[in-house]
Order: C-alpha cells, then structure tokens, then sequence
C-alpha cells in the first residue's frame, strides 16, 4: 500500500475512511496493519501502524510526532508512552505522546550562537518560551512520503528556505515484533555549515512505582532559566546505574557520558522497556505530581553551541552543504515475572 501526500481535507476523509476500512488496525497473531484515518474529531489525519504487539499512531501535520505508542498485553492495549488526549489542529505539541528534536535540542541562551567566527541569530519559535526550544522540526507540518511493508511509515519535511538553518529532514517510523525504531535523518541544504544536532522527545507513562535505569557519568547543573552554568559528576542519588525509583523532586537536566542504553520498569503493570541509541547524551524531566515524565535520548547537551569549545565539543556535528546526519532509537517492550508466574502455576498444579 502507497500512502499518498496529504491533499484537501475533504479528498482525505474519503481516502481515509476507505483506506481504514480496508486495512483495520486489529491485527491478529503474526500479522501487521497500517490504516490512514481521522481522529475522533475528524480534524487532523493520523497514519496508524500496528503488529500482535504494538500499536503506534502517526500525526504528520503534528510535527511528525505521535499521539500513541501501545503494548498489546493480553490483547488490551497499554500506554507506554502517555496518549494524547486531544488530537486535532489546534494541539499544543507538548500534549503529543513524542515528537523529533531537530535541528537542534532543547534551548539556546540568547537566541544566538557563534560559528566560524560569525554570530547567527535563532528566532524564538514557541509562544510562552523567552528562547528558542527543539529547533522547528517539532512545530511543522511533515508529509507523508510512503509506507513500507505495512510495518513502516517515512515523513518528509523540506526546510529549504529555511533560517538561519536550511535542511530537509526524514522521519521513519518501523514496526518490528515488540521494537520501535525511529529513525531521524538530516541535511544541510544552506550555504554555510552549521553545527546540526537530534533527538527525540518521548512522554513516558509514570505510576507511584516506575523505575528507570540509565548509567550516565555526569550531568549538567541549570539555572532558573534551565540553561547549564556547570558540569558535575551524577550524584548518587540521579545516577541510575539499576533501575530506581524516579525522584519526586524536578529533575530537568541534561546527563552525560551516558552508555546509549536505558530501561524503565513498571513494576505493577508487569511491563519494562529497553531504550536504546547512537547517543551519549539524555534530558531527564520528572515535573512534580504528573503522571508522566520524559526521557530524552539527545546526541548533545541543552544550549550545546555556547558552552565552551561549542557545540561541536559536546555532541553536535558540523554539517557542511549537502552532508547529512543520521541517529536511530529503538523502544522494545518486554513482560516482566512471566517465569516466576509461571513457576508458581506449576507449583500449584503438583499440589
């Protein structure tokens, strides 16, 4: 099946609703399914992937990003990243389930960066932030590019024009058993090579007893305005070298030295999820008495171009015109106690 780009509103209920009832999102034991379709709202066209173990839903004109990412566990369909409650044109993306991080992650102090000697300005993109945040990847309306095998869907974004970055991005997003793979690619379409950085932004679903293990050498200590002032090592208690217990004070600071691998536990839902990337970087964020908390794989530190040595020096990659730039991040779902519960039936069954 070709998933064709986004057309008239009226031109895509049809497809949609023909394309959904064609191609239903229910798929059995060793099947996968890929349904374009509306929302409850009808505003906004979502691209749903799904397998005997995932259910994933696609948001192209939301930034690309999802508005649900589900485990098939005993045939209901958990949240592993918090849903998104509202889907519809007028969605706030930090309400999105996940959304890309490119060109650039998180904040840049003062809306502007030194590079080869000359200063380029970064216009502040987001109502509410006194910076620029997440680059603009996050805020576009990406296209829909194809579906592959009924177990992947790649979006494109084209910021040719763009300033001061000019590039033109690919998302993929790929079924495989119980993994997500998300893919970010990028290019340098201007003239002048930039530091370019990527990540993504996940929204993980937190209970009173959710455990998050993810090694990190260091972290970076912020200010009022969230930006670093100082490289230390992880104290004992943010190390989470095993899995433990997520603080319930604020964390919101950027961890380095990190191995590329991390996993979260949720001890009541008998579920745990490994994270992994080609990063060395991540953005923990546990806000007070929510019911969700972000872990952000990132391949350089918040406000990277103005700590010292810039931001090549700490992660990012300088891309000239026409070089790109690739990093991948993998979710796998697992069951937790699945042995000790069957032992115990055994046991029961001898007695």
């Amino acid at each position: 099946m070709t998933v064709a780009h986004l057309v008239s509103p009226s031109t895509q209920t049809r497809r949609s609703r023909l394309a959904a009832a064609a191609n239903p999102v229910l798929a059995g034991p060793s099947t996968s399914a890929v349904a374009v379709g509306e929302t409850s709202g009808g505003e906004v066209a979502c691209v749903t992937l799904a397998n005997a173990h995932l259910r994933l839903d696609v948001a192209p004109s939301l930034g690309g990003g999802l508005t649900r990412f589900d485990y098939r566990n005993d045939g209901a369909l958990t949240p592993i990243f918090r849903r998104c409650r509202h889907v519809a044109v007028d969605t706030d993306p930090e309400q999105l389930a996940c959304y890309p991080l490119l060109p650039y992650s998180n904040r840049i102090g003062g809306g502007h960066f030194s590079a080869s000697g000359r200063r380029v300005e970064v216009p502040r993109n987001r109502d509410g932030e006194t910076l620029p945040i997440h680059g603009d990847g996050w805020l576009a309306n990406w296209e829909v590019a194809d579906v592959v095998e009924r177990e992947s869907v790649r979006l494109t974004l084209d910021r040719r024009d763009g300033k001061p970055y000019a590039y033109r991005a690919t998302q993929t997003y790929a079924l495989d058993g119980p993994t997500l793979v998300i893919t970010l690619d990028i290019e340098n379409t201007g003239r002048d090579a930039l530091p370019f950085g990527l990540g993504i932004h996940p929204y993980f679903v937190r209970d009173a007893s959710t455990e998050l293990s993810a090694a990190a050498g260091g972290l970076w200590l912020s200010g009022g305005d969230w930006l670093p002032t100082r490289h230390v090592q992880a104290p004992p208690a943010w190390q989470f070298g095993v899995a433990y217990p997520l603080p319930d004070s604020i964390v919101n600071h950027a961890f380095t030295e990190w191995s590329g691998t991390a996993s979260v536990v949720w001890p009541k839902r008998r579920l745990s999820l490994t994270v992994s990337a080609d990063t060395d970087y991540y953005v923990l964020y546990t806000p007070p008495g929510e019911d969700f908390f972000c872990f952000e794989p990132v391949d350089h530190p918040i406000n990277a171009v103005n700590l010292p040595g810039g931001g090549v020096a700490h992660g990012m990659t300088l891309l000239g015109r026409g070089e790109c730039l690739t990093r991948s991040f993998r979710f796998t779902v697992e069951r937790t106690g699945l042995r000790a519960m069957a032992g115990a039936k055994a046991g029961r069954r001898q007695q």
